[in-house]
């Protein structure tokens, strides 16, 4: 059985999963809007490996006597900048995420339950990909200086990189 401050935990976090897949939909409709196939493809593999996250928690919560309780989702669209910007910001959600995770760790450890903090051992170093995914595009577009042709070879990159 879960503690009732975990599974309050877990269901935020839950939350937050859907809602990174829900914000880099909106961003994957973006980069569709300007053309850019392999950053939207980029976004979408991002957005169904935030919802298999989501999945996890959810069947772990579940197998353990918890009740899965979801939250409406914000709404992420708003004006999106250059490429560059976009994966900027998504860098600053995963930091957001990781730190969530993080602090969802140290409560298990905190209720004394061995079951969840070994099963957020995976999401801890999962983060740590996540973080490092984003960086590297950003790292590779501050080499094109955003100039055109260099922001058109790194979407066709990608469209290599993702699968």
């Amino acid at each position: 059985m879960i503690s009732p401050r975990l599974e309050t935990a877990f269901n935020e976090q839950i939350n937050k999963e859907l809602s990174s897949s829900y914000l880099y939909l909106a961003m994957a409709a973006h980069f569709d809007d300007q053309n850019l196939p392999g950053f939207a493809k980029w976004m979408k593999v991002q957005a169904k490996e935030e919802r298999g996250h989501a999945m996890r928690l959810w069947g772990h919560l579940n197998d353990r006597g918890g009740k899965v309780v979801l939250k409406a989702l914000a709404d992420p669209t708003k004006p999106f900048g250059r490429p560059r910007e976009i994966f900027e910001e998504a860098l600053a959600h995963e930091r957001k995420i990781t730190a969530s995770i993080n602090a969802l760790h140290a409560l298990a450890l905190e209720e004394k339950d061995p079951a969840a903090a070994i099963f957020l051992e995976w999401f801890v170093t999962e983060q740590v990909e996540e973080e490092k995914n984003a960086t590297d595009i950003i790292e590779k577009l501050k080499l094109t200086g955003d100039q055109s042709f260099g922001v058109l070879f790194m979407d066709q990159h990608i469209v290599g990189e993702r699968k």
